[in-house]
């Protein structure tokens, strides 16, 4: 794909293949929670994947929210198997860059998180946010059951409401489930950026738009209920 043509998804046969093993090991602790990135997780916590452009900015919104447990940037959504950060940004590979959030349902709920990924970005912007230009930034959201694709899809219904309300455009964010699309951890130095590099990029930028709490709407109750079992990420 040429730098400056309008950036378009490729198909399976036209992404590239990737590798069977990854070229570099992910760090075994979060630099600011101290717990693990990989799981398997402790028991009673769940996983939601979020993609809502550049990661550096957008993992740091979740790990500075309570009840979150761990957090970890990656490659979300594609075709290519163990992608590089730059077999992601040349737009051959299909994927997104995603957070992926590890948190306490007791302490911070899955709808709260959704709210917090609505607010934190521009949904309408499709393969772009902001200056961040390229297939890799559009917004996305990979379920981990069917109550979380429930809750998600209702609240992108609610948020849109407001969004036209206050004139922007039809989101384009897509719901999918994450078990069909594997979440690839991406490089060490991508992990916590920006607690490493306090001064760095940061091209997270929400509309000013508000979702209603919740506790306050009926997207609300369709958070979760039951527990996730994480999810194997060593392969």
């Amino acid at each position: 794909m040429i730098f400056g043509r309008t950036p378009v998804l490729p198909t399976p046969e036209e992404a590239l293949k990737g590798r069977e093993t990854p070229e570099f090991e992910v760090p075994s602790r979060h630099t600011v929670l101290g717990n693990a990135l990989l799981g398997p997780y402790p028991e009673g916590l769940e996983v939601a994947d979020f993609g809502l452009g550049c990661f550096w900015g957008a993992e740091r919104k979740f790990w500075q929210t309570d009840g979150v447990w761990t957090t970890l940037v990656g490659y979300q959504g594609g075709f290519t198997q163990n992608p590089s950060y730059e077999e992601v940004c040349s737009g051959l590979t299909g994927h997104t860059e995603a957070v992926r959030v590890v948190f306490d349902p007791s302490k911070v709920t899955y709808a709260e998180l959704l709210k917090l990924f609505w607010e934190s970005h521009n949904p309408t912007q499709g393969f772009r946010q902001g200056n961040d230009v390229g297939t890799q930034y559009r917004s996305a959201i990979y379920t981990h059951n069917p109550t979380q694709e429930a809750a998600a899809t209702a609240s992108r219904e609610a948020y849109q409401q407001v969004l036209t309300h206050a004139g922007h455009d039809t989101i384009t964010t897509t719901v999918l489930p994450a078990d069909t699309r594997t979440f690839w951890p991406a490089e060490p130095y991508h992990q916590q950026y920006l607690d490493k590099n306090p001064d760095g990029y940061c091209g997270i930028g929400g509309t000013g738009v508000e979702l209603s709490h919740p506790s306050e709407t009926n997207w609300g109750r369709a958070c979760p209920t039951g527990i996730a079992p994480a999810p194997d990420t060593t392969n």
